[in-house]
């Protein structure tokens, strides 16, 4: 990467900041901004504390997955697990091993940190930091009360096929299980 501007060309800084909904998962603002040329415009974003996701591939190839309704898509969509931090600060491993034995029921202790996915940045803080679960061992599921889900295996190959014909749309599952395949074709 060429890269010829210096960082301080684009950076923008905060003139005032309002905070306009204060909600349980997301905190809407509008701040009015200096631009980096001296202009004044306006920024509107949520800030969200962040969220884990883990790949758990098994010893037979399968990525486990989840099938859950979303609300805001009115659909059920195939995810892999995934959760918010239960506050802030939360140690992200601990937070990727909660949401893995939540959700699914497996444990383990080969969790690989594959990098953090900023999902929307234009509008949204929140960092999504992504897992690969290998060596897992099966247990009990404990979804939160409000959390009704289905457990689907599926092969990672197949899943990345079903990436790619546009059939899997969650972008953390994308960007993830595509990471996760790229990793383990470089090792061939």
């Amino acid at each position: 990467m060429n890269c010829q501007k210096p960082e301080s060309y684009f950076k923008e800084t905060t003139a005032s900041s309002e905070l306009i909904f204060d909600g349980k998962v997301l905190h809407l603002y509008r701040d009015e901004i200096n631009l980096p040329d001296g202009g004044k415009s306006f920024r509107e974003y949520c800030k969200h504390n962040g969220a884990v996701c883990v790949v758990p591939l098994t010893r037979e190839g399968e990525v486990i997955c989840i099938r859950q309704y979303r609300y805001a898509l009115d659909r059920v969509t195939l995810e892999i697990p995934a959760g918010k931090f239960d506050y802030i600060g939360e140690d992200h491993r601990e937070a990727a091993l909660r949401e893995l034995r939540e959700e699914t029921g497996y444990t383990t202790e080969t969790l690989i940190d594959i990098g953090p996915l900023s999902t929307s940045p234009a509008l949204l803080t929140e960092i999504i930091y992504c897992y690969l679960a290998e060596d897992m061992t099966p247990g009990d599921s404990d979804p939160d009360p409000d959390e009704f889900l289905e457990m689907v295996k599926i092969p990672l190959e197949e899943l990345v096929n079903m990436i790619l014909s546009g059939e899997v749309q969650d972008a953390k599952t994308q960007a993830a299980v595509l990471k996760v395949w790229a990793m383990k074709q470089m090792k061939k």
